[in-house]
């Protein structure tokens, strides 16, 4: 099974970043956790990227705030699928983030989750490594049917409460 790479600007991005480890790990998906800034180390950024096909990646996720070039730094040096993750702070409380990693130039796509969205860009990536892995595929849809029964489990409760 391919791994996916999750690289954040810094570590203060980690308790965002739990969130994708720990569904990824509940998938059964293998990863790796990287700090790289796209200003403060551009070149380590960069090379990972430029080998992350090689060294057996399907899929990257990139977390930062403010600026958030991480992502597009990223997806520059590679063509598997970049997914960013917005993080909220700073002056805008997450804004700049967000318009950072969803405005990439034509050549150079980054999907973007929502604001801290790590659990989604966890989804998104293990979906992306799912299309030539039938074994996940399926764990994704019995992880689909469970959401859905604990969401009907509520519908009832409510129904029954009023």
């Amino acid at each position: 099974m391919k791994k996916v790479g999750i690289i954040m600007g810094s570590d203060s991005d980690l308790p965002i970043v739990k969130k994708a480890t720990d569904m990824l790990s509940t998938l059964d998906v293998p990863f790796e956790v990287h700090v790289y800034s796209a200003h403060r180390t551009p070149a380590e950024a960069s090379d990972f990227a430029k080998n992350a096909r090689s060294n057996g990646f399907g899929a990257i996720i990139a977390a930062a705030g403010m600026a958030a070039h991480l992502a597009g730094a990223i997806a520059a040096n590679t063509t598997l699928p970049v997914i960013g993750i917005p993080c909220k702070g700073g002056m805008m409380d997450g804004l700049d983030a967000l318009l950072s990693t969803v405005q990439m130039p034509t050549g150079i796509p980054v999907a973007t989750v929502a604001l801290n969205g790590a659990a989604n860009a966890a989804l998104l990536a293990a979906q992306i490594i799912a299309v030539e892995d039938a074994q996940l595929a399926a764990k994704l849809d019995q992880k689909r049917k469970a959401d859905a029964a604990v969401v009907l489990e509520k519908d009832k409760g409510i129904s029954e409460r009023l």
